[in-house]
């Protein structure tokens, strides 16, 4: 968010994969019982989902060096992972499944029990409000999936799941390691008769290895299920989450030159105070053997308040910076669905999604500041280079977005191998904005606007043998502009930044033709897919100029995925897998030219061995390719680019009864990189935010069952 809201070888490659799949004659059977909801919403076997779907267990995620969820999602899952504050806890962490680049985190949908918790802003997700210990499975669909989902799932989906089993957990864990980071985790989860009672909490701090990265975080999350007999379930939860963060400075230069232990003056102090809190409910009601009803609602409620300590440092050159910038804001929704099985002719789902959301924001000055302000107050005859106007002292920012949409979903069975699959979605979205600014001439900017969307797929899906299945699939996915991207942030000739308006952007749409499948070989999971998908109206930022704008160029992605888990003995479990895709400009005065900050190529690999029935160890190691640094399109192509990256990390557990050790090396090769470069849009520098360096982390945990 800125600052003021603020073909032959892969054809090869498939057909390979195809005949393995097809000639084995011992399969595993773990695809056919796992359940998913993420797919179409309801409860579904995986192979019966067209699409590109991986599940991060619970046990996974106990047995790695992770700590925080971006780390499951990056470590265990391959995703692609940036961040700008980093600190051990990853509070600012984004995720970009798509290839989008700077716009990445709003084109990845991102769920808690299949409800979004995406901001309405181009900010990240509050992961720190997500107990770690509370999780059950993380589900990963690549790919669009706005028939499902609306708005934003163009690269993909993540849903983490905290309501799945029935089995009690009651465990405590502490975990200290460099910089004096904390990190505290309980979960106390029982089930009485149908009732299961779940609470689970956070507590994590962090002095920070950068100056200015100190940060902590507190969060609570407490839930009540409800088994209602034949398939019927209600639950509602409630949580809580706190962060204070300090905000680092970029250092200025190519990645790996300059001193990352420095603070620029004028970002020393800076500071962020976060209170989020919400609760979510859901139920699922059986209306006889062929319908299913559900439903889901949830309310949150976000404060934000920044604090900029040195924002008189730049007043003798007469720019003014605010030094107490506040967001406050609210979302409701509401999603019922339907499920009929029509037997021969299939079944079908229709939904409603509705969604009402409101942010407020405002800045305030120093005294300094005002006096610098009414001091330069344009006037034609007497001061005709002031750039203040209206002798306003503060700034201020209203914007409301109302969602309504249906969507249609019908699968329909073709023999006992083959489902053909289509769906449909309608969005309608209403959106208004204000903006009152102490450097806009006419005062008070207000802009309604009102745009709709279409999704669609067309999918066919075969599950030829136990286990085995593959699909091909056409989907059209969109997203509408995020509040903050109303907004630019220009400089004049004189390096003074200036609230603009862009107008309501249209929303973006984008095309994809998908084919891949799961394969369950001997004691191996295979996940694969080939993409190719083409983008009109992309919703852009250009920091040469400030602005944001819907592309007129079309944009294309394609690329292959890859994912493999073995069970090598019983003792060994191995797993890699990876990302290769192009991210470019397909037409234009650009054509040619790559996305920035989208690598080509990530890689992951990742293994856990039992020495014996207490002791383990295990590891991850993440390679990422070189990228361009985020600039303007007519820039980047000849600009140094970000160099490509090796970070791997260890550990060895051990386990007495009820009692667990752990030591955990992240970074172990010390590898000096960065998620995250750009071009300033004022001074024309290179800048970096760089990556943590080793750490070391013991942690302790005890379990009550």
């Amino acid at each position: 968010m800125k600052q003021q809201f603020k073909r032959r070888p892969i054809a090869l490659f498939c057909g390979a994969l195809f005949a393995f799949g097809l000639y084995t004659s011992a399969f595993a059977q773990s695809s056919q019982s796992t359940v998913i909801v993420t797919g179409s919403r309801f409860e579904e076997n995986l192979n019966e989902v067209p699409a590109n779907v991986n599940v991060i267990t619970r046990e996974e995620i106990e047995n790695s060096s992770s700590n925080t969820i971006p780390q499951v999602l990056s470590q265990i899952g391959g995703l692609r992972v940036t961040g700008l504050n980093s600190s051990a806890l990853n509070l600012d962490a984004s995720v970009d499944m798509g290839g989008f680049g700077p716009t990445g985190n709003s084109t990845t949908v991102v769920l808690v029990d299949g409800i979004r918790i995406n901001p309405i802003d181009s900010g990240s997700v509050d992961w720190e409000s997500i107990p770690i210990d509370s999780i059950e499975r993380i589900e990963i669909l690549q790919g669009g999936a706005s028939v499902q989902y609306g708005n934003g799932a163009v690269g993909g989906v993540i849903n983490i799941i905290t309501n799945g089993g029935k089995k009690n957990i009651n465990q405590v864990s502490a975990s200290y390691g460099t910089w004096g980071t904390s990190i505290n985790n309980a979960i106390f989860k029982n089930t009485v008769e149908k009732t299961t009672y779940q609470i689970s909490a956070n507590t994590s701090n962090t002095n920070g290895w950068r100056p200015n990265t100190a940060a902590n975080a507190y969060s609570v999350d407490a839930k009540i299920s409800q088994d209602l007999g034949g398939g019927d379930r209600a639950f509602i939860d409630g949580y809580y989450g706190y962060t204070n963060s300090q905000i680092a400075s970029p250092v200025v230069g190519l990645v790996g030159s300059g001193n990352p232990l420095s603070v620029r003056p004028q970002n020393a102090g800076n500071n962020l105070t976060t209170n989020n809190s919400g609760f979510r409910q859901g139920l699922t009601k059986t209306i006889d053997e062929n319908f299913v009803a559900e439903i889901d609602t949830s309310y949150n409620n976000k404060t934000s308040f920044y604090y900029t300590p040195q924002a008189d440092y730049f007043l003798d050159l007469g720019s003014t910076q605010a030094m107490n910038s506040k967001l406050q804001g609210w979302q409701l929704a509401a999603s019922p669905r339907l499920k009929a099985n029509f037997a021969d002719i299939g079944t079908t789902i229709l939904g409603y999604d509705f969604s009402k959301a409101n942010q407020a924001g405002s800045n305030g000055y120093s005294p300094q500041s005002q006096a610098y302000i009414l001091a330069n107050q344009y006037d034609a005859i007497n001061n005709p280079y002031g750039y203040y106007y209206n002798n306003l002292l503060s700034d201020s920012q209203n914007a409301t977005q109302i969602n309504n949409s249906l969507y249609l979903i019908q699968r329909v069975p073709l023999g006992k191998i083959f489902e053909a699959s289509g769906g449909f979605r309608r969005q309608v979205q209403q959106a208004s904005t204000t903006n009152t600014s102490i450097s806009a001439a006419n005062g008070t900017v207000s802009n309604t606007q009102q745009y709709a969307a279409n999704a669609g797929d067309v999918a066919l899906n075969a599950n030829y043998l136990p286990g085995q299945r593959i699909y091909a699939k056409w989907n059209q996915s969109f997203r509408f502009p995020n509040i903050d991207e109303y907004w630019g942030f220009a400089y004049d000739a004189n390096g003074v930044g200036t609230t603009v308006f862009n107008g309501i952007l249209q929303p973006q749409t984008t095309q994809t033709y998908e084919v891949g499948g799961n394969w369950s070989v001997l004691n191996s999971k295979i996940t694969s897919s080939i993409f190719k998908s083409m983008t009109q109206n992309e919703i852009s930022y250009n920091p040469t100029t400030g602005y944001n704008y819907n592309s007129i160029y079309q944009t294309n992605r394609g690329g292959i995925l890859l994912d493999i888990t073995s069970n090598i003995t019983p003792s060994l479990n191995i797993g890699a897998g990876g990302k290769y895709q192009k991210s470019y400009y397909a037409d234009g005065p650009y054509a040619g030219n790559s996305i920035p900050i989208v690598p080509d190529t990530l890689l992951n690999a990742r293994a856990n061995y039992l020495i014996t029935p207490s002791w383990s160890i295990g590891g991850v190691v993440n390679y990422v390719s070189n990228q361009h640094y985020d600039t303007g399109p007519n820039n980047y192509s000849a600009a140094p680019v970000m160099p490509s990256y090796v970070v791997g990390d260890i550990f060895t557990s051990y386990k007495f009864q009820t009692v667990e050790a752990r030591i955990t090396v992240k970074n172990v090769g010390n590898t000096q990189y960065s998620t995250y470069g750009g071009v300033s849009s004022f001074s024309g520098n290179h800048f970096y935010y760089p990556s943590e360096p080793r750490s070391v982390f013991a942690t302790l945990k005890y379990s009550f069952n």
